[in-house]
């Protein structure tokens, strides 16, 4: 029966530590695994990934150009104006979260309009950016736009906001 007096590891899966630097009734003496000579046998031999010896390395050798702004860039979910047609009745406010709902987007982040195809119905449209088309075809319809703010947008106007309100602050006390 296995009580907590006599529970073990599996046998095989505990190893004795390599005691270096111990003497020679370790069995790692005298050079202590390092082998004879050679750049690792010392202390601070070891080099960095992708030493080559001295030459130069690889990565320095081949050209290098340009700058990628991938991870910079502010990525919408988007939706068609052909999609609202069909989702939405006439009259109706498609929001973000409406639009998370009818399952045109996966999340309520950064969405934006655009105007492949066409809308029949005046409709009250919120979202983070509309194409110049869906802006068209929108009024066109008889329906009404209006640009929300981003989250990124919204933090930096808090935080000007904030030092507006400090700086008042601050110059009321004197």
């Amino acid at each position: 029966m296995v009580s907590l007096n006599n529970l073990k590891p599996k046998w095989g899966s505990i190893h004795k530590r390599k005691r270096l630097g111990t003497g020679q009734g370790s069995g790692h003496g005298q050079t202590s695994t390092r082998g004879q000579k050679g750049q690792n046998a010392t202390s601070g031999g070891a080099k960095p990934d992708g030493f080559e010896g001295g030459q130069i390395p690889l990565l320095r050798r081949i050209p290098k150009s340009g700058f990628s702004n991938v991870r910079f860039r502010t990525k919408y979910e988007w939706v068609n104006i052909s999609s609202l047609e069909k989702c939405f009745k006439a009259g109706a406010e498609v929001t973000p979260d409406s639009l998370v709902k009818a399952r045109l987007v996966k999340h309520v982040t950064l969405i934006k309009i655009l105007g492949d195809g066409e809308l029949t119905k005046a409709l009250t449209v919120k979202a983070h950016g509309f194409s110049a088309s869906a802006k068209e075809k929108i009024e066109k319809a008889g329906g009404k736009i209006e640009e929300l703010v981003g989250a990124k947008a919204a933090k930096a106007a808090a935080v000007i906001a904030q030092a507006a309100a400090k700086k008042k602050a601050k110059t009321g006390k004197k």
